[in-house]
């Protein structure tokens, strides 16, 4: 065999050899127009819900949602959100996001959101179209809107919760014959990341059978550090002999952001908490006078506070001189008509 003869059957088991290649994988030679001209598909690859701007009686929820597109540009694409509560079935918002033609292959971020009243949970309905065709769809249960802290109270700052140190501890600073002068102090913990601004501490010193506030207080709570917890301490005066109520109450420009309550047993023979069993005790307040107290203050001062709770009066309330009239005309009638 020549060589002419050698190149040409060489030749002829190459193209051969091709031809098979290409019958056992019909793919393996694409035509590049192919992708191309495949229809666009799009499609929720994901949808998230998170707290928005919460107010007092409303709040919003922010809808994230990822979209999924493969082939051709997909035209006049839009997703619509809808808020249905879950008791009524009720449609309480609505919200239409245009997101126009989507051309980028993968997944792209739109954002919606919706309004909804803090109270109940939801039903959060998420459809996506194409040109007002529906592609497709979602569906998103919330519930627990109202524990959401609205955003004009939400602060980092609140009241020390301790399971031996007090929140708010009493302590009697001075007496006198009528009066007990309190030593209140309150911690206050930073439970963020940064010092606190400026707050307001307002005290309330209520008696607690009546409601009658005896007396009241405001503090400035300066910048706390990240953390930590501060006292702060004030005085408060009331009448000696009874038990009261010590609200404590935290403010940032006027909005009460957080709230405790302490109490004072000044009365020796109550107490306030609930549970507990009441009996007489010998209590002189001004044993627990840290200055000393009023040298001059009388003994009997604790029988009289006493005397005041029992409401042990031996005086005879009522209609008592009327009464002795009724008894003597009575007597008169029986004995005109004796004689």
């Amino acid at each position: 065999m020549d060589t002419r003869t050698t190149l040409l059957a060489i030749a002829a088991a190459v193209v051969l050899a091709g031809a098979v290649g290409i019958v056992a994988v019909p793919d393996a030679v694409d035509d590049p127009r192919a992708e191309t001209d495949r229809p666009g598909q799009i499609d929720l690859a994901d949808v998230v819900v998170a707290p928005g701007e919460i107010r007092g009686e409303t709040a919003t929820l922010d809808l994230i949602v990822d979209l999924r597109h493969r082939g051709s540009t997909v035209e006049n694409v839009t997703v619509r959100h809808r808020a249905i509560d879950s008791d009524s079935g009720l449609l309480v918002d609505e919200t239409v996001v245009d997101v126009g033609d989507v051309d980028r292959e993968g997944e792209t971020t739109v954002n919606g959101s919706l309004d909804v009243e803090r109270e109940g949970g939801y039903r959060l309905e998420t459809v996506v179209y194409a040109d007002g065709e529906r592609r497709s769809e979602r569906t998103t249960r919330i519930a627990g809107v109202s524990a959401l802290t609205p955003s004009y109270a939400d602060s980092a700052v609140g009241f020390a919760d301790g399971n031996v140190w007090p929140t708010v501890a009493v302590s009697v600073a001075e007496t006198t014959e009528e009066t007990a002068t309190l030593s209140v102090s309150v911690s206050v913990t930073n439970r963020g990341d940064d010092a606190s601004e400026e707050i307001d501490l307002r005290l309330l010193l209520r008696q607690a059978d009546s409601n009658v506030i005896a007396d009241e207080a405001t503090e400035t709570v300066d910048s706390v550090r990240p953390g930590r917890t501060d006292t702060v301490t004030t005085t408060l005066e009331a009448p000696d002999g009874y038990n009261y109520y010590v609200d404590a109450a935290l403010f940032d420009d006027d909005v009460l952001i957080d709230e405790t309550q302490g109490v004072a047993n000044l009365d020796p023979q109550e107490r306030i908490t609930a549970n507990e069993t009441v009996r007489d005790v010998s209590f002189e307040i001004e044993d627990f006078n840290r200055d000393g107290g009023d040298d001059a203050l009388e003994d009997e001062r604790g029988d009289g506070a006493s005397d005041r709770n029992r409401g042990t009066d031996d005086s005879t309330p009522g209609f008592g001189p009327l009464v002795a009239l009724v008894g003597l005309l009575a007597a008169a009638l029986l004995a005109r008509r004796a004689s």
